[in-house]
């Protein structure tokens, strides 16, 4: 059996220009990087953004398990499958990190016969804008310090500097470090703190941001640290905004690039979902929307995350409107929920999948709470039997979904048909009458205690007393009026990863709360999750290598 990379490596691509003549994009609105690649101008915007927009369509899953569910190989397959059925659809995805692409998870470029490509240049370098984000978050590190050095005119409290340093890379002895050390030149001598650059704020403003204007505007909002009289001190207060834009004056274009079936495909920013708001840039999608029929969008992992987040965040501050959405799971994934364990997954055990279909039942309960008609679609496995599939077939119908059957990963967009179908159907015959969870008028605690317990299913929310303060100080300063960012492990609907299915009973602890004033939402952040992940004991990186001819191989 091929791994994806040799599948990709054989594909037959188009030359860009011809993948953007689909979408009636001519040469004079690329800006090329290479033959596959290409960024779309700002004037391209310009001459589309009156057109009536297309439908979208939002891709999500069940909590993921170490048996692999497909979301990303799921949302290129129906794009794929649009396609054949000759609808003029295109894929808007995130950039991947190379953060799990070395460590654990693997790149972000679908897989098998359902691929984004090139597919080594999009799980590294690509077009440089992750590059870009990192540059700016650092210029604005070395500034603040700097500013401090000189004299400190602003009264910066050292002991109140929030804005850390930030690597595209899992590093974990970065996340807690000392600078300044050295002689009295080399700096004030102060802990600090690392992120990846997925959890940076300035990632989350590139993918929020509508224009260059509002580019600046959010981020001369960036809070960086706090004065001695305990007011924010922001990057337009250092003169940061400039030169920050100028780094990000590229990044800010959305990408072009295709599937292995030469769909178009708009790949642009990438933040976690877990600790950030987990969906593609607004102006990717706004721009797939005006020159697409059908977009096919994903949010990173399950609903209770990424799903959340694109509807409370993403669509509230932007506008966007979705007009379904896709919940993906596999027999296997039910099965691991129900607590058979990962090497014993293959054998039909239907008791199994009636213990963890629980966990899929709540992720269609919260979609549905958001007024969008969502399909299920089981990523199928060869291994499934006829009962299982009969059986979860019947339990979504029950439960007002369409269901569909998808072979992408083998047959490409042939094989996922079935669900464009039904995704059309739904889209025909249901209409959304999306509206976000909550309103932003509520305060802080009461917009997490509405996520925790609308979302995730608990009983209730616990707070560390630096939590509470810090929320009491950010309403004081006016920021309560903003949504939620719920940083949660992606593993469970609580904050403990081990709780596998639909808890119950159980609490949601809050240990951290800070406010993105740039990208416009506070954070939340539960449990024990990290801002900077750490490599697992066999990193993926290990696998990674390049012949003499320049090919790449252990990329996944």
């Amino acid at each position: 059996m091929k791994t994806d990379i040799e599948i990709a490596q054989e594909a037959k691509l188009l030359p860009i220009k011809e993948v953007a003549k689909k979408l009636d994009i001519t040469e004079d609105d690329l800006e090329l990087y290479g033959k596959y690649k290409a960024k779309l101008t700002d004037e391209l915007w310009e001459q589309t953004k009156n057109r009536e927009d297309g439908k979208l369509i939002l891709v999500t899953a069940i909590n993921p398990t170490p048996a692999g569910e497909g979301k990303t190989t799921i949302t290129v397959g129906l794009g794929q499958a649009l396609g054949k059925m000759n609808k003029k659809s295109v894929i808007a995805l995130r950039e991947p990190s190379l953060g799990p692409c070395f460590g654990i998870k693997g790149g972000a470029a679908g897989g098998g016969n359902a691929q984004v490509v090139p597919m080594e240049d999009l799980n590294l370098h690509f077009t440089g804008d992750f590059h870009a984000i990192t540059s700016a978050n650092n210029l604005l590190a070395a500034m603040l310090d700097n500013h401090i050095q000189q004299g400190n005119a602003l009264q910066i409290d050292t002991n109140q500097i929030i804005w850390k340093r930030c690597v595209d890379m899992n590093d974990r002895v970065l996340r807690n470090i000392v600078v300044g050390l050295g002689r009295k030149a080399d700096g004030v001598v102060r802990e600090d703190h690392f992120i990846i650059t997925v959890a940076s704020e300035i990632m989350a403003i590139l993918c929020l941001a509508e224009n260059m204007k509002d580019l600046k505007e959010r981020l001369g909002r960036i809070i960086v640290a706090y004065n001695y009289d305990g007011q924010p001190v922001t990057a337009k207060e250092l003169n940061a905004v400039g030169a920050m834009a100028a780094l990000l004056k590229d990044a800010i274009k959305p990408n072009l690039i295709q599937t292995l079936e030469n769909t178009p495909a708009i790949v642009h920013g990438g933040p976690f979902a877990n600790i950030a708001h987990g969906c593609n840039s607004v102006r990717a999608t706004k721009t797939a929307l005006k020159l697409a029929d059908y977009v096919v969008t994903e949010a990173g992992f399950g609903a209770d995350l990424g799903a959340e987040k694109f509807f409370d965040i993403k669509c509230r501050m932007s506008g966007l409107k979705p007009d379904a959405v896709v919940i993906v799971a596999t027999a296997r994934a039910l099965k691991y929920n129900g607590g058979v364990e990962k090497e014993n997954l293959n054998e039909e055990n239907i008791d199994a999948i009636k213990a963890g279909i629980v966990n899929l039942e709540k992720h269609i309960e919260n979609v549905q709470k958001f007024g969008v008609p969502c399909v299920v679609t089981l990523n199928q496995f060869i291994t499934d039997t006829d009962a299982e599939l009969a059986y979860i077939k019947e339990f979504c119908e029950s439960k007002g979904c369409e269901f569909a059957l998808a072979k992408v990963w083998e047959k490409g967009g042939e094989g996922g048909i079935e669900l464009a179908e039904k995704v059309i159907h739904t889209i025909e015959n249901k209409k959304s009458n999306f509206t976000p969870l909550y309103d932003n008028k509520l305060s802080i605690k009461e917009k997490i205690e509405t996520v925790a317990k609308e979302i995730y299913g608990a009983s209730g929310v616990t707070y560390d007393t630096t939590a509470s303060n810090a929320i009491k100080k950010l309403e004081e300063l006016g920021f309560g009026s903003m949504p939620v960012c719920m940083a949660k492990n992606q593993y469970s609907l609580s904050d403990d990863a081990t709780l596998l299915g639909r808890p119950e009973n159980f609490t949601i602890h809050i240990r951290e709360v800070y406010v993105s004033a740039g990208a416009g939402f506070v954070v939340a952040i539960t449990g024990t999750v990290m801002t900077m992940p750490g490599l697992p004991k066999k990193p993926a990186a290990e696998r990674v290598d390049v012949n003499e001819d320049g090919v790449i191989t252990g990329l996944f």
